[in-house]
């Protein structure tokens, strides 16, 4: 069996757990720690160290960040803190965690599970999913291979952000209904769409849990629309593929 420790990096919690990279399947207890108050680099890092050494683990980690990862080096960390802003992650970590890291966008690690063992599964051409919460991740896949650090949750539509239209957050801030927020979420997949013409899109997120209450207003989409299956282990899952089978 091919295990490797997977964490997930959150704004309010960090949560690590063994993976086996066979199956998906969590072969652990996940275990979370809160993120710090003011999450720098050196802050996360010390929870990290916590994690492998309540795993008490030895090898590769991959972990999923909430920002731009270029090389292991971090390009954006929008809610995290701005002195991770060039800073290379992946030799911090693995200077700090005593094990080889490597870093991974959160939204490319739920896509990465997706893709190997969820909705998107044997899935040919180009797979896009969005994970709409605090803002919208994307990651894109063409015959199974990841496109890294896509953002299009910061495309502009009419003035605004896609994620100023059609993230959960804005549902939930503006009270909007399921018919009123699909319509916004029904609009950014179709301007995707009609940039890279995909043939599936997957929603993830926590509010895919709800995909049958707004499902029926995405019926303009001509991609075919489904949610996410791997849910709120995709990110651990995927910060685990990212490191790589031995």
């Amino acid at each position: 069996m091919a295990v490797k420790l997977g964490i997930d990096i959150g704004g309010s919690g960090i949560k690590a757990a063994k993976v086996d990279l066979e199956t998906g399947e969590v072969v652990s207890e996940r275990h979370r720690i809160e993120t710090p108050d003011r999450p720098t680099p050196d802050a996360v890092a010390g929870v990290c160290r916590e994690l492998v050494e309540f795993h008490e683990w030895t090898g590769p980690v991959g972990i999923g960040f909430p920002g731009v990862v270029q090389n292991g080096v971090i390009r954006t960390a929008a809610n995290l803190d701005k002195s991770w802003i060039d800073v290379d992650a992946d030799a911090l970590f693995t200077r700090v965690c005593k094990c080889e890291v490597s870093m991974v966008n959160d939204a490319d690690a739920a896509g990465l599970a997706e893709v190997k063992f969820g909705a998107g599964a044997d899935v040919a051409g180009t797979v896009i999913l969005l994970t709409l919460g605090t803002g919208i991740g994307s990651a894109v896949f063409t015959d199974g291979k990841l496109v890294a650090n896509t953002e299009f949750g910061h495309m502009e539509m009419d003035g605004k952000i896609a994620e100023d239209r059609a993230s959960s957050r804005i549902k939930d801030e503006k009270d909007l209904s399921f018919k009123k927020w699909g319509g916004e979420v029904e609009d950014v997949l179709r301007e995707v769409e009609k940039l890279f013409w995909p043939e599936l899109f997957i929603l993830g997120g926590g509010i895919s849990k709800n995909f049958d209450e707004f499902s029926e207003y995405l019926d303009k989409v001509r991609t075919p629309v489904v949610p996410a299956q791997m849910l709120n282990r995709a990110g651990i899952v995927g910060a685990a593929l990212a490191c790589g089978a031995d």
